[in-house]
Formats: C-alpha cells, sequence, structure tokens
C-alpha cells in the first residue's frame, strides 16, 4: 500500500486498502455464505426514516441470472467485469408503485449507504468490489422488469481482484472536498 502524506494514519485498513480492481480471478467463486454476508452488511445500512429503499438483483457465473446481465454489459465494463464471482444490479425504491409519489426523497443517497456496507464487508472478507454504470440501463430495465416504483441506478462486480492497485492512486485533498463547493466558477 503507498503511502498517501494527506490520509492520516488512524482511518481504517479497510477504507485504506480499499480499491476498484481493473481485473478480477474468474477461477475465485462468491458462494452462498459470502453473497449472505455481502447482503447482510448491505441490510444493516441507514437510511432515512429506516425506509431501506434499496433491493438488488444478485447474479454468479454459471446461473441462469447471470445470462440475463452480462449482455447488456458496456463494452469497457464487460472487459472486467465478467470475471468477477459476482454481479449485483442496484436498484432503489424512488416512488410509490405506480405514482408520482416519492417513496423516499433519500432514495438514491441510502441506496449508496447500502453498497457502501455491501464494499467494506467484501473488503472485509479479502473481496474486492468494483461499482459501475457502464451497462445499457434501458435494455437491462426491460429484462429484469423492476415492479413499480423501483429502478436501477448502478451495478457492483464483486470477486477476487487480480492484481494489485496502480502504483499511485489520487483522491481529492481534504481541503477540495470542502472548499469545492463554494469556489467560484473558472
Amino acid at each position: 500500500m503507498h503511502h498517501d502524506p494527506e490520509r492520516p494514519g488512524s482511518i481504517h485498513p479497510l477504507l485504506a486498502a480499499r480499491f476498484s480492481p481493473s481485473a478480477f480471478d474468474p477461477s475465485a467463486a462468491v458462494d452462498d455464505h459470502a453473497l449472505g454476508l455481502l447482503l447482510e452488511a448491505a441490510r444493516w445500512a441507514p437510511s432515512a426514516g429506516n425506509s431501506q429503499p434499496w433491493g438488488f438483483f444478485t447474479s454468479r457465473p454459471g446461473e441462469p441470472e447471470h445470462r440475463r446481465v452480462v449482455p447488456h454489459l458496456a463494452p469497457s465494463s464487460a472487459r472486467w467485469a465478467t470475471g468477477a464471482g459476482l454481479l449485483v444490479v442496484t436498484l432503489t425504491r424512488r416512488h410509490v408503485d405506480d405514482t408520482p409519489l416519492l417513496f423516499s426523497e433519500f432514495a438514491d443517497y441510502d441506496l449508496g449507504q447500502a453498497v457502501a456496507h455491501l464494499t467494506l464487508q467484501a473488503q472485509a472478507m479479502g473481496l474486492a468490489a468494483r461499482q459501475f454504470r457502464a451497462f445499457d440501463l434501458d435494455g437491462l430495465t426491460r429484462e429484469l422488469r423492476p415492479g413499480p416504483g423501483w429502478a436501477i441506478v448502478s451495478m457492483v462486480a464483486v470477486g477476487k481482484a487480480a492484481g494489485e492497485p496502480a502504483g499511485h492512486r489520487t483522491r481529492r485533498s481534504v481541503f477540495d472536498l470542502r472548499s469545492a463547493p463554494w469556489s467560484p466558477p473558472e
């Protein structure tokens, strides 16, 4: 792991070591027990009013569900995502059934919390997770036909990383995180 001079030494090692792999080991399966732990971690994420407006469609190589998801990957993500032991389609409940009434105005944010919990659980289990949006959203929505009020947001590839993170990982500075919203446009 490379030292980041801006990162205080006290952040949790799971956070410090997390990276989005550019390749997965296709021989490393995500078994039922691991899948259960990942979903359990997501289940315990906080949400506004305890609404828990998230859902997941999971698929693993060799399963019929996987054959439904993979054709919708963009070529850029298909190059690396198909090697993952698990593909997770993330969904959020934005509306109450077929109405324009919001189920939760924080649904997408809350889904992000659940995916973050899943990501850290994967890291704790020696797995890596990479979130992405390079897929045919309309085609995947037609294929999976989520229920009324539900919308596909993103996907997560989970598995054993093939390789280490790139030599130097850049992150925005803490100063930028705090000042960017108020910086004058350039």
